[in-house]
């Protein structure tokens, strides 16, 4: 039962090993006297501390998922499988989720960015879904130390390095830059894939008697307690976790994902179900996969291929290796398997099969090394109601005046706006991925979301991810709401019909109550965007602990959302397209600056009350917008987010390097304003009636697209006069020019 290094059952228990695993002391009295009725091997702690870990069972952000909608008349899958399905018609669905690998890429970048993405892709294919799109969201301190540096570039190499080898284009995404990410780095991966209904799989091990496969890539030391690592907080003190980092082969992935979608297209009549071996490694997926049918399973750890010798049980089950999948196949049927994985190069070993007793059973080199109940494993992980109190800083704010810019030269204050590199062109970055392999690309990165073609239609998809955490700082339900707007905003402007979101939540150590509040408020104001949009989460995950030294993130809810464009004539950019057109600002404009972008760069932090919202308003004006463009009437959309009216028409102009001739009834102060729920359109002179009468008050015709190549910006106290091609090679160098700069 154990080897000469394993500590003996009595040690664990008497030396609390198990807390170095994450196991609390009460975690481990359920072990042993409720569910096990004696002390759990070395093995077996190791199984449930991986599985009790809050990044596999969600036990302190499950009663906080609960508040998600979750179902539509779309939604054909929701939480609960590897990815979310929503109907897009014609016997099509797409597939997607969203995963964040924070801690592994704060450690080793390019891995943890690497394998992040890997890990999204098989989420997807295991559904039985083509991979078409990938996306990112990410956040990093500001760029003026050469660590943030380092962690930038190798994260964006880490990611297209995976999906470049791959040939799944890289189309979208965000990042954003504050200093509370400066040792906690958040990279977002997103991944979305198209399925006809008839692939649809789950991941099951049901059938007395079938077989469990595994197959791709050998297992080996890389990321075990990879899923504990990323559930605590990082301290100074503590050496890095590199044993906790896999590393990635996109080659080998590539192998892993053409082989998986010709099993499940052409060999249906033999494929029980399917589940990528990701976090927790093999315990998970076969855990996961034999609850969920009601089933048990037994496990023979000999025949697991390993890449490393004298592999234990707990190094084998706990590894987090790449490339890797669990097949549940009917039995007799092994040999049809093997056949297709070997023209494939890929191992497919048979390690076990189905039982009927609900227990999980392991062996190696001929004893029992693990019996427990499935379910223990997979379901009955405790669940915690966290203490929730409000933070000080909030009523803090709420007594604050609104914050009041000083705007002495508006053109000087434009300029520096657009050298922030959260609004900054990042062109550089994205230009590293490639964004138009598979030709279905119709919109790439830079616009405000983008858009692929379903070949053989005349539809496409629209897709971003999005959030605004300075909002949430000051108020998180509220800034919840905005986040999933403004996802939604990105998708209409785009020519899309929002569909559903994903999401990463990260946060802080939600031990702390003040943390746990921010959690809890945010998925209120979540949840009420959703059910007001009519975008349920269908998929998602929860990454806590996103603290260094006691010192939380913001609130960060990354939103990834999928929009369905019903007609290719639909598909709308944000550039404006010619000469003449007209200008239409969209929404209200008020003095709207607690949170903004020239609120960080005048007082160097954020603080106050943030400005109102209202939810059932943004939901009229994106209608509104959709119909205008599905009636040819708009030429471009914009949505108006950081820097407001006047870098969403400059960033309107840059792409053709057009001019402007505007002239809006504010002051100068209130073109920076961060105002919700408007868009800039330009549209075609003989449709500008049609926008005024559709729209009625909340639009204002504010001028017309010259081809002067000067921006022209009247204001109630100033007249601006901008030249284009200067402001957008301001625009395009801030980022390059940061990163290259010496500290």
């Amino acid at each position: 039962m154990k080897t000469v290094h394993e500590p003996s059952a009595e040690m664990i228990k008497n030396e609390r090993i198990y807390v170095q695993w994450g196991l609390t002391d009460e975690e481990y009295r359920m072990i042993s006297e409720d569910i096990l009725g004696r002390l759990p091997n070395y093995t077996e702690t190791g199984l449930f501390s991986v599985m009790w870990s809050e990044h596999c069972s969600y036990k302190n952000s499950k009663p906080v998922l609960r508040k998600f909608p979750t179902n539509g008349p779309r939604v054909l899958q929701g939480p609960g499988e590897g990815a979310g399905i929503v109907d897009i018609g014609d016997n099509q669905a797409v597939v997607f989720k969203a995963e964040s690998h924070n801690h592994p890429s704060a450690i080793e970048p390019y891995e943890g960015a690497a394998t992040g993405v890997g890990g999204i892709i098989r989420d997807i294919f295991s559904m039985g879904a083509r991979p078409i799109a990938l996306l990112d969201s990410l956040r990093f301190g500001e760029l003026d130390n050469e660590r943030t540096k380092y962690l930038l570039e190798e994260v964006v190499a880490g990611i297209g390095g995976y999906g470049n080898c791959i040939g799944i284009p890289t189309v979208g995404g965000e990042i954003g830059f504050d200093p509370v990410y400066k040792d906690n780095p958040l990279v977002n991966a997103m991944c979305v894939g198209l399925i006809d209904h008839k692939d649809i799989q789950k991941g099951q091990a049901k059938g007395v008697g079938n077989t469990i496969m595994y197959v791709g890539a050998k297992t080996g030391r890389d990321g075990i307690h990879g899923a504990t690592f990323a559930s605590e907080e990082f301290s100074d003190g503590e050496e890095s976790e590199r044993s906790a980092i896999q590393v990635g082969d996109p080659f080998m992935e590539k192998l892993l994902l053409e082989a998986c979608l010709e099993l499940i297209q052409d060999h249906s009549d033999i494929l029980v179900g399917i589940q990528d071996m990701g976090a927790a490694g093999l315990v998970s997926s076969s855990a996961e996969m034999a609850s969920k049918a009601g089933s048990g399973l037994v496990l023979n750890l000999d025949d697991v291929p390993q890449r490393e010798t004298h592999m234990t049980p707990y190094e084998m089950m706990l590894s987090e290796s790449q490339e890797r999948m669990l097949i549940c196949v009917t039995k007799g049927s092994e040999a049809r398997v093997k056949e297709l994985f070997s023209r494939y190069e890929l191992e497919a070993v048979n390690i076990g099969h189905v039982t009927d007793d609900g227990q999980y059973r392991l062996y190696h080199r001929g004893v029992q090394v693990a019996d427990l109940p499935v379910d223990a494993l997979a379901e009955d992980a405790p669940i915690y109601h966290k203490e929730y109190v409000e933070p000080a800083r909030i009523q803090q704010f709420k007594e604050m005046k609104a914050f009041e810019p000083v705007v002495e030269n508006a053109g000087e204050t434009f300029k520096q706006l657009l050298q922030q590199p959260t609004i900054a062109s990042k062109k550089s970055i994205y230009e590293t991925y490639d964004s138009m392999v598979r030709t279905n690309t119709v919109v790439g990165p830079g616009s405000d979301a983008a858009v692929l073609r379903i070949r053989g239609t005349r539809k496409a998809l629209a897709m971003t991810t999005d959030c605004n955490a300075r909002y949430l700082f000051l108020n998180p339900e509220m800034g919840g709401q905005m986040a999933v707007a403004e996802a939604a905003r990105n998708i209409v402007a785009s020519g899309g019909e929002p569909l559903a979101i994903t999401d990463c939540l990260n946060y802080g150590n939600p031990d702390k109550p003040e943390v746990f509040w921010e959690l809890w408020t945010s998925a209120d104001g979540i949840a009420k965007a959703c059910e007001t949009l009519g975008t349920p989460v269908i998929s998602g995950n929860v990454s806590l602990y996103n603290e260094t030294n006691g010192e939380a993130i913001y609130p960060t809810p990354m939103i990834g959302m999928v929009g369905l464009v019903k007609d290719l004539n639909h598909v709308t950019t944000a550039d404006f397209k010619k000469a003449g057109d007209k200008i239409f600002a969209i929404g209200e404009t008020k003095a709207d600056f607690n949170g903004s972008e020239l609120q960080k760069m005048q007082l160097g932090r954020i603080e106050g009350e943030l400005f109102a919202f209202d939810i059932m308003k943004e939901k009229m004006i994106q209608d509104k917008v959709l119909e205008a463009i599905r009636n040819g009437w708009v030429e471009s959309a914009h949505d108006c987010s950081e820097g407001g009216l006047a870098v969403a028409l400059l960033e309107s102009a840059f792409s053709n390097e057009y001019g402007l001739d505007v002239k809006v009834d504010l002051p100068k102060e209130w073109l920076f304003s961060e105002s919700p729920s408007r868009f800039v359109l330009s549209v075609k002179p003989e449709s500008a009636e049609n926008i005024q009468d559709l729209f009625g008050s909340d639009a204002a015709e504010i001028g017309e697209v010259t081809d002067t190549g000067i921006a022209v910006i009247q204001t109630q106290d100033e007249k601006l006069e901008l030249n284009v091609h200067e402001l957008k090679q301001i625009w395009e160098g801030a980022i390059p020019w940061l990163l290259k700069s010496k500290v």
